[in-house]
């Protein structure tokens, strides 16, 4: 239990020290293992088998579909769309920020990525039209928080290949939960707007509505292959993953025409490195997790819960789970092939519904990602606006809260994300 609690420590303590996380991941795991005594064998054993679940083959495909979207300029397209339908409102240009990633999310399924894309448009544009840096930037980084829910997802593929729960079921199970972000963030921007007195953006045109849908609504292709083929059966996440890759590059490279052969190739290089990268995270996180189940950890954390818990209270328990994931992604970026090893066993102890704990797991990595030290998405949206990560935190703090308050909201009514793969089913 030392040697284990000590390998937890060194991984914290490297990532505090800006260590990369595969680096600080293979540390820590040389270090349990050499300091058991185990074979050394069973350290790439381990990996190996943590790489080889069937659900991960459908995170490369994602991952390259997505990348082609972005790098074909498909955003640009999406925020001429959104700023037509919700711009004339006040606060327009807000609006638009958070129905770009609504619909970005259905494409590029990380909010990474939906910030390189639809940010670095976004932002930009409303600095032009008179909002601080600051406000620009926390809306960005907290409407991207509404990608990972929205199918495709990343960490739901990466949850899935963890737990052995049906990607399919993932994927429909964040897409109410998503909505209903969006939604909240769209009705506190309207608040906002009239304390701030935010200005309308253009005004209300139904031609125009017609023409930026029309040069937009192919792109809405990706999302109703990944979802409808999903909904009716038609094929498996892994398979949707391989026609949402040849559908993006039909619709960059033969519709739109804006992306090149050499562009392409770029976009392969680029969804390689990212795959490859999170591909070893994951394989050291299997193994890492199953030197600390061996050492007991998961019953020891079972018990530290138990001991503030009142009772038989699943509410409590879930809540510890998702405070723990909380603070945990402060720190991991990916957290969900890093945390969810160790925990998995403490969850099927509990006997906790690991479909609705997985919608919660991506809430904890928004949260992760909008929360110092580590804060992914205030460190793009920092480079992009030019302004001090801290300042855009507390800018930001508005929309923090709803997310808080909207993952209150998911503890306790797990129904806002388990009906609809109930109805699927």
């Amino acid at each position: 239990m030392i040697i284990a609690l000590l390998s937890i420590s060194i991984l914290l303590v490297l990532l505090i020290l800006g260590t990369p996380m595969v680096a600080a991941l293979l540390f820590a795991v040389a270090f349990n293992f050499v300091m058991n005594g185990q074979w050394s064998m069973m350290v790439p054993q381990t990996m190996v088998s943590g790489v080889s679940q069937f659900t991960l083959i459908a995170l490369p495909m994602f991952v390259l579909a997505g990348t082609i979207m972005n790098a074909g300029g498909v955003s640009g397209r999406l925020f001429d769309f959104a700023r037509a339908l919700v711009g004339w409102l006040r606060g327009g240009l807000a609006q638009v920020n958070i129905l770009t990633s609504m619909f970005f999310g259905g494409m590029i399924g990380s909010s990474t990525a939906d910030l390189a894309g639809s940010g670095s448009i976004v932002i930009p544009a409303m600095k032009r039209e008179g909002y601080s840096s600051e406000v620009s930037a926390a809306i960005s980084a907290s409407s991207s928080g509404i990608g990972p829910l929205i199918p495709p997802s990343s960490p739901m593929i990466l949850y899935s290949a963890v737990t052995g729960t049906s990607l399919g079921a993932l994927f429909i199970a964040g897409l109410i939960p998503g909505l209903i972000l969006g939604a909240i963030f769209m009705a506190l921007v309207s608040y906002l707007a009239i304390r701030r007195k935010w200005q309308r953006h253009g005004s209300f045109s139904t031609a125009e509505i017609i023409r930026t849908g029309r040069r937009g609504i192919l792109a809405f292709g990706l999302p109703a292959i990944i979802v409808g083929g999903l909904v009716f059966g038609v094929f498996t996440p892994s398979e949707s993953g391989a026609f949402a890759v040849v559908y993006a590059i039909i619709l960059s490279m033969f519709i739109f025409r804006s992306l090149s052969l050499k562009g392409l190739y770029r976009v392969f290089v680029v969804a390689l490195t990212m795959t490859g990268e999170l591909l070893v995270i994951v394989s050291l996180s299997f193994a890492l997790g199953s030197s600390l189940s061996s050492a007991h950890v998961p019953q020891a954390l079972a018990e530290l819960i138990d001991l503030f818990t009142f009772g038989d209270n699943m509410f409590m328990r879930l809540a510890l789970l998702m405070l723990l994931a909380i603070i945990a992604g402060m720190f991991l970026d990916p957290l969900i092939p890093v945390l969810v090893p160790v925990i998995l066993p403490t969850l099927i102890l509990y006997d906790v519904d690991l479909l609705h704990f997985g919608v919660l797991m991506v809430m904890a990595v928004v949260i992760g990602q909008l929360t110092p030290p580590l804060a992914i998405a205030l460190i793009i949206t920092s480079r992009i606006a030019n302004t001090d990560q801290m300042r855009i935190f507390v800018a930001n703090l508005p929309f923090f809260g709803a997310i808080l308050l909207f993952t209150l909201m998911l503890l306790l009514f797990p129904q806002i994300a388990t009906w609809l793969p109930s109805q699927m089913r």
